[in-house]
């Protein structure tokens, strides 16, 4: 009978992140067959478990399903599970899950809006945001200032940042006339206000910042901002084989389950923005020039699809 570690069973039962539930461990807050839990111990279907008290059912890894959810996040949403100051988080309006929990793959600053990803496979999540699999992220941006080719070239060929040096992989004019233009750039790490910074660095301003692609995966233009959709099984399965994961179960609802999804997701709220004090607004129709548009070279193999 096959067992897994115990921290990771937890988590992909939707207690908390691999984190947390190491640190619960070594807290004492879990039993495993009437006795404390250990780091490094494995569980299979036949352990009891106990958490603060009360026994869990748990979730392993030949009873899980793999489903991916895109989501256009709006202006004003921070990417935390649980935001101290009481902000609204991309997890508020995402749909509820029978068991395990959605997990986000990379993350948005609160004035950054655009395609995060999410999904209930934790392997999926660490392969599209590991750095040895070199997926690629696009952005378009809007920047005020004048923009030369010597700027854009430093761009590409690496600036210093407090962080170290940073680059784009590729950058490239896309719309607008005046002091304000649209540039697409790539980027092939996630680090904390990159792309933001790496502008700045020029002495330019960002006054809008948009994820429009994540590796293979592009951003729709029927999904409006501050909604989402879930990838339909056929596009799981390619994905996954993009990533080269094993062959998982994905998301096959009952009629009355799909109808039920089907019902929530056509309630969902058109977006702009959830700023404080601030009304929601139904994004504008632009011209269908900035929907996404791929830039730069993919990395590795066929990745790089849409999906």
């Amino acid at each position: 009978m096959s067992d897994e570690k115990l921290q990771k069973v937890l988590a992909r039962s939707g207690f908390g992140s691999r984190r947390e539930m190491e640190r619960w461990i070594e807290e004492g807050r879990v039993v495993l067959n009437d006795q404390p839990a250990k780091l490094g111990d494995r569980v299979s279907v036949a352990d009891k478990i106990v958490l603060d008290g009360k026994p869990v059912t748990l979730t392993f890894a030949s009873m899980a399903e793999r489903r991916v959810l895109i989501y256009n996040k709006p202006l004003g949403e921070v990417c935390t599970r649980h935001d101290p100051e009481g902000r609204t988080t991309v997890f508020d309006n995402l749909p509820p899950l029978k068991q395990g929990r959605w997990v986000a793959i990379g993350r948005l600053d609160i004035n950054t809006t655009g395609l995060l990803i999410f999904t209930t496979d934790g392997e999926l999540a660490n392969r599209m945001m590991h750095p040895s699999m070199q997926i690629d992220r696009e952005y378009a941006v809007r920047v005020l200032g004048n923009v030369d080719d010597d700027m854009l070239e430093r761009l590409k060929q690496g600036v210093l940042l407090d962080d170290g040096m940073a680059k784009f992989t590729d950058v490239r004019y896309f719309d607008g006339e005046g002091a304000n233009k649209w540039y697409h750039c790539v980027v092939m790490e996630g680090r904390n206000r990159e792309v933001r910074r790496l502008w700045e660095s020029q002495g330019l301003q960002v006054n809008r910042l948009k994820r429009v692609r994540f590796g293979p995966v592009f951003l729709p233009s029927d999904i409006k901002v501050g909604t989402w959709r879930e990838l339909p099984p056929k596009e799981v399965e390619l994905l996954a084989r993009e990533l080269e994961l094993d062959t998982a179960r994905t998301h096959r609802p009952t009629p009355n389950e799909a109808e039920k999804e089907q019902r929530l997701y056509k309630r969902q709220k058109v977006r702009q923005a959830v700023i404080k004090g601030q009304p929601a607004v139904e994004e504008k129709r632009r011209s269908g020039k900035t929907k996404a548009r791929s830039v730069g070279k993919r990395n590795t193999g066929n990745r790089g699809r849409r999906v």
